[in-house]
């Protein structure tokens, strides 16, 4: 180990390049250039810091100084080649090693949220990146109107604001076709709705929906599945909540898990809608606006925009076509299950 800290064996040679080309005036081969990237790419992949690399090189040289013949510029000259090309190497090895730690955490990602590989060889994988599949563990998807990227600028800034707040919490932050996913421990229940407000405020409004806590490999499928599931539903119900819990939705898989059931419920208690003037979309608004505000006729009428009169005058013409009246607490249940149900089969423009 020279006084500068470097193993010999990444100097191997060095002082016999000093002294020729003090000697000659030649400046490195092309041989002798890729000897120092390799030397590089070497000390890299062993450990050794790059600025410890620099301080050795100059350490030798200054080792082998007095016995140069003159002049000594072109030794000096040989020198700064040397650190180059060695640079070159170690820098070149650590963008390798970057790539390739990259693409095992891909791969990873990939394998765990589409629920292939091994569990066992799963679950030993996971510790590489901060998981311990044996716990619980949650999972909040961003979603916005453009991709993320792995590495951007949106994921940088979440991900240092997450570190900032909450350490290494084995907390891992990584992107699926082009959302953004945090996977938390789930006794962990502040870091969650932290990521959903940091990747809400970073984007400008990107929606982000937060799935439940369960136990192993599996469970973090499921949760991933059902964040997903509950941006999917926002979309269909026109839900306009930045955070969404999945846990505060289930009962809308509950009432089209019989979608035949749900479909026949739309269809005969709203069906008669699309005989009504301008067809049934206005009319299904209004009870969606209506159940909305709580039955409270005055702010739905300002969610649509319309008098309060106007408004009573649409509900009543639903009462007329369809039997049930919003107001009457023994119609309202039917006529709210169907007006969910119509949301969710996207009806009358998406059923027959």
């Amino acid at each position: 180990m020279r006084d500068g800290g470097i193993p010999e064996e990444y100097l191997d040679g060095y002082g016999k390049i000093l002294s020729e080309v003090a000697a000659t005036g030649r400046r490195l081969t092309r041989e002798e250039i890729d000897s120092r990237r390799a030397l590089g790419e070497r000390a890299a992949e062993a450990g050794h810091g790059q600025r410890a690399q620099g301080r050795g090189h100059l350490a030798a040289a200054l080792a082998v100084w007095p016995s140069l013949s003159a002049p000594t510029d072109r030794a000096l000259s040989a020198v700064h080649q040397v650190i180059d090309a060695f640079a070159e190497g170690y820098e070149r090895a650590q963008r390798l090693a970057v790539r390739q730690e990259e693409a095992a955490r891909r791969e990873f990602i990939d394998d765990l949220l589409n629920g292939r590989s091994d569990l066992g060889r799963l679950a030993e994988r996971a510790e590489r990146f901060g998981l311990r599949l044996s716990q619980e563990h949650a999972v909040a998807v961003a979603q916005g109107t453009t991709s993320y990227e792995e590495g951007s600028g949106v994921s940088r800034q979440v991900e240092q604001a997450l570190i900032t707040r909450f350490g290494n919490r084995n907390v891992l932050l990584t992107t699926k076709d082009g959302r953004l996913l945090c996977i938390a421990p789930g006794n962990e229940d502040e870091v969650l709705p932290y990521f959903a407000k940091q990747a809400h405020a970073a984007t400008g409004g990107d929606r982000v929906a937060i799935g439940r806590s369960h136990p192993g490999p599996g469970g973090v499928v499921q949760s991933y599945e059902e964040a997903l599931n509950a941006l999917e539903l926002a979309d269909r119900l026109g839900l306009d909540d930045p955070v969404l819990r999945a846990v505060d939705l289930l009962v809308y898989p509950v009432l089209t898990r019989d979608r035949q059931a749900m479909a026949d419920l739309v269809h005969e208690t709203l069906g008669p809608l699309t005989g009504a003037r301008g067809g049934a979309g206005p009319l299904l608004e209004t009870l969606t606006a209506y159940f909305d505000s709580g039955c409270v006729a005055a702010q739905a009428a300002r969610r649509l925009s319309l008098s309060v009169r106007a408004l009573t005058y649409r509900l009543e013409r639903i009462h007329h076509l369809t039997g049930a009246d919003p107001a009457d607490p023994a119609h309202r249940y039917m006529l709210q299950t169907a007006t969910i149900g119509a949301r969710l089969l996207d009806w009358p423009g998406g059923e027959d």
